[in-house]
C-alpha cells in the first residue's frame, strides 16, 4: 500500500512526457490534455499519501521531479512553439529574426530554469508547510496551458496575447518572476469549509465561476490571473 503514491506520481511523469511528445509534434490539443492529467495525478498522489498515510522521503523527491517535467519543462516547451509558430506561421515577421529567436528561446527556458528552483526552494522551506511563497508550479503551468483551449474557440481576447510574442514574452517572464518571488500566495488547503478565515478562497471560487459563465471554456485562460490578484489583495498570513 506505501507504493501506491509514488505509483501516481509517476503516472504523473509519464503524463508530462507524452505531453512533451505532443508538444514537439506540434499537438498542443493534446499537450493540454496531458499536462491536465498530470495535474490529476499529482492531486491524487497527495490525496492518497495523507489517506494512507503512506510519506517518504523517496515520494517527496519523486514527486518534485514529475512537476519538473509535467509543470515546468513542458510549459516551457509550449511557450516555445508559441514563439515559433508567430515566427515562422507569418503572425508576426522580424527583421532580425535569428536574434529575435534567440532572445525568445532565452525567455522560454526560463520557465522551466524557475519552476526547478521553485521546486527545490518548496522542497527546503518549512514555512510553506502552511501557505506558498511564490507562485506554485502546477498554477504556473495551468496559466499557459490554459490558453490552449482559448486558441481554439477563437475566444478573441486571448488570441489578441498570442499572436503577439511581446505578450507571450512579458506573460511567461511574470509568472517565472512570481514562482521564485517571495510573495505570499494563497494555500487551497483547509481544515474546514466556514466562511470565516476562508474567504480568499470563496471569493476565488466565486470569480472562477463567473468566468466560466461568462465565457465559457475560454474563462480558464484568466483563472490564474485571478489567483494571482486575489492572493496579492489578501495575502495569507
Amino acid at each position: 500500500m506505501k507504493h501506491i503514491p509514488n505509483f501516481i506520481t509517476s503516472l504523473n511523469l509519464v503524463a508530462g512526457f507524452f505531453a512533451a511528445i505532443a508538444t514537439l509534434n506540434g499537438n498542443l490539443n493534446a499537450a493540454f490534455w496531458f499536462i491536465a492529467a498530470a495535474m490529476a495525478f499529482d492531486f491524487l498522489d497527495g490525496l492518497t499519501s495523507r489517506l494512507l498515510n503512506a510519506y517518504s522521503g523517496m515520494g517527496k523527491e519523486l514527486d518534485s521531479l514529475a512537476d519538473l517535467v509535467s509543470f515546468g519543462v513542458v510549459p516551457g516547451m509550449i511557450i516555445y512553439k508559441l514563439f515559433e509558430r508567430n515566427l515562422t506561421g507569418g503572425v508576426e515577421t522580424t527583421t532580425n529574426f535569428e536574434l529575435t529567436k534567440v532572445i525568445l528561446t532565452i525567455v522560454a527556458v526560463l520557465f522551466p530554469l524557475c519552476a526547478g528552483l521553485r521546486l527545490a526552494r518548496f522542497n527546503t522551506d518549512p514555512m510553506q508547510l502552511v501557505s506558498f511563497r511564490g507562485l506554485p508550479t502546477p498554477a504556473a503551468a495551468l496559466a499557459i496551458i490554459s490558453i490552449i483551449p482559448a486558441m481554439t474557440r477563437e475566444n478573441g481576447f486571448v488570441n489578441s496575447i498570442t499572436a503577439s510574442n511581446y505578450a507571450i514574452a512579458v506573460y511567461s517572464l511574470a509568472l517565472s518572476v512570481l514562482m521564485v518571488s517571495r510573495l505570499p500566495m494563497l494555500s487551497l488547503k483547509t481544515k474546514n469549509f466556514k466562511l470565516a478565515g476562508n474567504e480568499p478562497k470563496y471569493i476565488l471560487a466565486a470569480v472562477t465561476l463567473i468566468l466560466i459563465i461568462l465565457f465559457g471554456f475560454s474563462g480558464t485562460a484568466l483563472i490564474i490571473p485571478a489567483y494571482i490578484i486575489i492572493s496579492l489583495i489578501f495575502p495569507p498570513a
